[in-house]
């Protein structure tokens, strides 16, 4: 009798072992949803972006440092990579940046 409760044992541990493979396969597959749910977030990203384009201003030609900026709040504000800054003032030091000081933005 002790084998044959052995064999169940692993019998019934297999089959939990396989049910825990699909349901982890299935949770995975629901949270990462279908590829037509992407394509529809794709174009709908897409038509984002295009919005802001046409809403976007002008960049301005230089931009006046206030009280708390970082060259990183810099770019964000207005659209200016930081690398793009940084090219356009060679002698600029990001950790030191003083309030009136103007930097090139294009």
């Amino acid at each position: 009798m002790s084998k044959k409760n052995s064999l169940i044992k692993r019998i019934l541990a297999l089959v939990a072992l396989a049910a825990a493979v699909i349901l982890v396969f299935s949770v995975v597959s629901a949270n990462t949803g279908s590829d037509d749910s992407g394509k529809k977030d794709n174009k709908a990203g897409k038509s984002n972006k295009q919005a802001a384009k046409k809403d976007k201003k002008p960049t301005k030609a230089t931009y006046e440092v206030q009280a708390g900026d970082t060259l990183t709040g810099i770019a964000q504000e207005t659209g200016v990579s930081v690398v793009r800054i940084q090219t356009l003032n060679p002698d600029l030091d990001p950790q030191a940046l003083q309030t009136g000081q103007n930097l090139k933005l294009r």
